[in-house]
């Protein structure tokens, strides 16, 4: 019965490679788009990660700050309430401000300047592609991303050469030497980051009584994060997280405010809102055209559970070829556009999820014609 059903199923090509086609744009519109998503939402935090894996457990921050690019400044002796907290091994400064840069041929652009501990270089970038992270300990160092080289930190407005190790570049009036260049993620933000050390940040930046944005903390051996964050809140009055919880911070606060998970969840809703669509209209005329045949079953002798089952792998056989086919086309895509900038990760979790929407889309659709066969008389295939 199985086979007769695979038959019935691809009798008809032209409706079958409809269905398929159908289910396969929507499953790609639902695994493309959320993949898309994820990769959107995992990029508000990729400085944060790639700061945090320089060692730092807690980031001790000012109650009121919402997301990692909106730091408001504490006082300078915040730095030793926190060092002073039991549980901490070590505490370091960190400055970030958004400050103006001036190329060698006059190009003006905006980056954002990190101010990491002079001692320890504590919350630096983890991995350096040209120069040693120690080179910033030279008289006016910096060291820039070298993906940024070629775009934001290229001369003549973006067409002549990329900046080079030695260049020298003019941070808000104070002259800097180019000394190294790390390697960075791509982010969600878009100005480029500059790294030198905290004092010479405080330097640069524009005068103000508070300039220090973070602290971050080391745990002593078998110190607990939550028990030692709890602490600091409530000997400083801080705020205290680990580098998970401020990317999840970061995160719901740029999802909430600019609307991308409506935009995104739209999409994706239409996606399984054209799957049903088609696979519904289009199985329920498959059914209507085959009701003869499965009149003809059913006198033979066919109970309704074996038509049902005949049915449900019918539904079951196009919703997987269709979302095969979909999940393809939306892995490609990712594939051929992420060195274009495409933010796309497809967690697991995508796929899986993906499955079972477009499952759910197919079965929803099939059961229409479910029960158009179980009402069915078998004494049809007799009337002329």
């Amino acid at each position: 019965m199985n086979f007769i059903a695979l038959k019935m199923l691809i009798g008809d090509r032209l409706k079958y490679i409809a269905l398929v086609a159908g289910i396969a744009f929507a499953a790609l519109l639902i695994t493309q788009q959320a993949s898309i998503f994820t990769g959107y939402t995992l990029r508000t935090g990729t400085w944060i990660r790639e700061t945090t894996a320089g060692g730092a457990d807690l980031w001790v921050m000012d109650p009121q700050v919402q997301m990692s690019e909106g730091p408001r400044a504490l006082s300078d002796t915040a730095l030793q309430r926190v060092r002073s907290v039991q549980g901490v091994a070590w505490a370091v400064p960190m400055y970030k401000g958004w400050l103006e840069c001036r190329l060698p041929d006059g190009t003006l652009l905006t980056v954002r300047l990190i101010g990491i501990d002079d001692a320890t270089l504590a919350g630096g970038p983890p991995e350096m592609v040209e120069g040693q992270l120690s080179d910033l300990r030279r008289d006016r160092a910096v060291i820039v991303s070298s993906a940024a080289l070629a775009t934001d930190f290229a001369l003549d407005r973006g067409k002549g050469r990329p900046l080079r190790v030695g260049d020298r570049v003019d941070i808000n009036d104070h002259q800097s030497i180019v000394v190294g260049t790390y390697k960075a993620g791509p982010e969600f933000f878009w100005e480029p980051v500059v790294y030198t050390t905290y004092t010479r940040a405080l330097t640069y930046a524009p005068r103000h009584r508070r300039l220090l944005s973070y602290v971050l903390v080391k745990l002593a051996p078998g110190a607990d994060s939550a028990e030692v964050a709890k602490r600091i809140e409530r000997t400083t009055g801080l705020k205290a997280h680990t580098g998970a919880e401020f990317e999840r911070v970061t995160a719901d606060y740029i999802l909430k405010k600019t609307g991308i998970l409506i935009n995104f969840g739209m999409t994706i809703g239409l996606g399984f809102l054209i799957g049903l669509l088609v696979a519904g209209q289009t199985f329920y005329t498959f059914v209507l055209d085959n009701l003869r045949h499965f009149a003809a079953l059913k006198a033979m002798g066919a109970a309704n559970a074996t038509v049902l089952r005949m049915l449900c792998l019918q539904v079951i056989t196009v919703g997987l070829i269709g979302y095969g086919i979909g999940l393809g086309g939306a892995s490609l895509t990712g594939i051929a556009f992420e060195r274009g900038g495409l933010a796309f990760q497809m967690h697991w979790l995508i796929p899986t999820f993906g499955a079972v929407a477009v499952l759910g889309c197919c079965l929803i659709a099939g059961f229409l014609g479910m029960i158009r066969v179980l009402r069915l008389e078998p004494s049809v295939v007799f009337k002329g």
